[in-house]
């Protein structure tokens, strides 16, 4: 089962009488989750996400900044597909592209999705926001 359908199921079933369940992050308008991090100024929110093989991770930026979602050299197991905004091949490629056109950029309301195949801690940062500190971490469980 997707984990955006699951949670749409279990947040319209509730958790019993008078119990609230908080999905931070994942909880749109409406209450339909519509993504499962979010960008603002200067980080990711939730900045650590842990989902398991086979789910699909959606971004959005939800602030009026440019960012980026980039795998960074060294961080994904080496078994995983490198990720980006931007469909680079490798973080070299995905910083070369920012710095010469800002290639990759996520504008306000736009979202990047991946897919997990394999287990472990995979990275990302925010490539023009990386000195402020802007990183986060997908766990993929299986």
């Amino acid at each position: 089962m997707h984990r955006r359908r699951f949670l749409r199921r279990v947040g319209a079933a509730g958790i019993g009488t008078g119990s609230t369940v908080a999905l931070a992050g994942c909880t749109g308008v409406g209450g339909e989750p519509d993504y499962d991090v979010g960008m603002v100024a200067s980080a990711y929110r939730p900045a650590e996400l842990t989902v398991s093989v086979g789910d699909t991770v959606v971004w959005e930026n939800t602030s009026a900044r440019a960012h980026t979602v980039t795998a960074t050299a060294g961080g994904i197991p080496d078994e995983a597909e490198f990720f980006a905004s931007g469909g680079f091949d490798d973080y070299a490629a995905a910083e070369a592209a920012w710095q010469s056109d800002f290639g990759g950029r996520l504008e306000s309301g736009d979202r990047f999705e991946h897919t997990f195949t394999v287990p472990g801690a995979h990275e990302y940062v925010c490539i023009p926001h990386r000195e402020g500190g802007m990183y986060g971490t997908v766990l993929v469980e299986e």
